[in-house]
């Protein structure tokens, strides 16, 4: 007996060799160059990396070279097409869009959107639940994160080298986790506070709370109980290069021009700091912004955790655009725009592609929202990309892993995201398939 998805299996390659061999014997397999296309339909509707997409319509091309088929702005690999129906392959970390089918200068759009399902895979990279100090590999490290209960940092950077930086406030100290999983100070004295520069454990922080790696894998670092704005060579020599206008939580890199950025949550103000230490306001009234990160165009995002959105701002220009979230309306709903909602969004990072992640609880204990959420670049779609509305630890798939107060998120070169998990005193890991 053959089982319904085999048989689906069978008769698909069935159809599909009849469609793109078979159907070749017809002569109108052109594309009429100005003349309507039409999406009827595409199955299935969602799915996964690697997917087969089967789109019917109408005025489509045999010509593979003349199509063009993508998904949330990320092309398809088009495995065979004639006039009527073209089969694509879904790419890796696509996210959920519109199909849009290009043949030369002729475009349409399919009336619903395709459902990309991440499989998105979290471990636990260091810590073991304790706060406390200790250098090691995986559960031997311990981290002191909630050491107190209104610490509300946020440092967590990843390099290009394979080597993650963590802010961690409770024992006053930059540690790194190299890319073998060890874990060591970079800069600071565990239990020693204090300003000072200096290299290794003579450098002195109070409260790092935010954390910036710029292309060159200098760790940059703002201090609240200092007012100092940090910057660590990969070497552990620490330098002062500013001190701040406002108290700063957290600063930001914007790697293709080199410029640091900080922030300011009670004042609620974002300032570019100068060369020369100096400190320049671009933005100001923001309801106290958590979270903030650039993409390669320069264009720079924060998160609100008072208003409880994401907001784009423009380069060169920092014109202000609200990307998801609605102002004033808190909640844990997945959507487009300002269909979705946010409680207390805190760490934001961007990725190579623009998409956007954001650790959703920047709040000082419960929260709507214990998760990592995802926004497509351009398309402002947010989804859960694990964890889900309730605290918690587990290492599991997307929604089956739990997180304790994420306060911070960074995503390295090859998209592998970092958690900063607060109450669990852990850096969790997160591999998307």
């Amino acid at each position: 007996m053959i089982r319904p998805l085999n048989l689906y299996i069978l008769s698909g390659c069935f159809l599909m060799s009849a469609i793109f061999t078979g159907c070749k014997k017809d002569n109108d397999l052109q594309h009429a160059a100005g003349s309507p296309m039409s999406i009827s339909d595409f199955i299935p509707a969602q799915g996964g990396a690697t997917t087969e997409i089967l789109i019917s319509g109408d005025n489509f091309s045999s010509d593979t070279t003349q199509l063009s088929v993508t998904i949330n702005g990320n092309k398809c690999a088009v495995v065979g097409a004639n006039t009527k129906q073209i089969m694509v392959v879904v790419p890796k970390k696509c996210g959920s869009g519109e199909v849009v089918v290009k043949v030369g200068n002729d475009t349409v759009k399919s009336a619903s959107q395709f459902k990309y399902i991440f499989t998105n895979t979290v471990t636990t990279l260091a810590g073991n639940g304790k706060a406390g100090f200790a250098n090691g590999t995986g559960t031997d490290a311990m981290f002191a994160f909630n050491k107190e209960s209104w610490y509300r940092m946020m440092g967590i950077g990843a390099d290009d080298n394979g080597n993650v930086y963590i802010a961690d406030p409770g024992n006053a100290c930059i540690r790194k986790i190299d890319k073998t999983g060890l874990v060591s100070v970079l800069a600071g004295s565990p239990g020693n506070t204090g300003s000072d520069d200096g290299v290794g454990s003579t450098a002195r922080f109070i409260i790092p709370y935010g954390l910036a790696v710029d292309a060159q894998g200098n760790v940059y670092t703002a201090d609240p109980g200092t007012w100092g704005i940090r910057k660590t060579k990969p070497d552990g020599t620490t330098t002062t290069i500013g001190w701040a206008k406002q108290e700063p939580w957290n600063v930001g890199v914007d790697k293709t021009s080199g410029k640091i950025y900080y922030l300011s949550t009670g004042g609620g103000s974002i300032f570019e700091m100068k060369t020369d230490g100096s400190s320049v306001e671009i933005v100001s009234g923001i309801a106290n912004p958590g979270g903030i990160d650039f993409d390669k165009a320069g264009n720079m995002y924060v998160s609100s955790n008072g208003s409880h959105t994401i907001t784009r701002y423009k380069a060169g220009t920092w014109e202000p655009t609200v990307i998801a979230g609605l102002a004033g309306s808190p909640g844990y709903v997945n959507g487009t725009g300002a269909d979705a909602r946010f409680a207390n969004p805190w760490g934001l990072a961007v990725d190579a592609a623009g998409n956007i992640f954001v650790a959703g609880n920047g709040s000082y204990g419960a929260n709507a929202d214990e998760s990592i959420r995802f926004i497509s670049a351009n398309t402002w779609n947010v989804i859960t990309y694990a964890g889900s509305g309730t605290a918690g630890y587990a290492d599991a798939i997307g929604g089956a892993a739990s997180f304790n107060t994420p306060m911070g998120v960074a995503v390295d070169k090859n998209g592998v995201a970092y958690v900063l998990d607060k109450n669990n005193n852990r850096v969790r890991k997160i591999v998307s398939e």
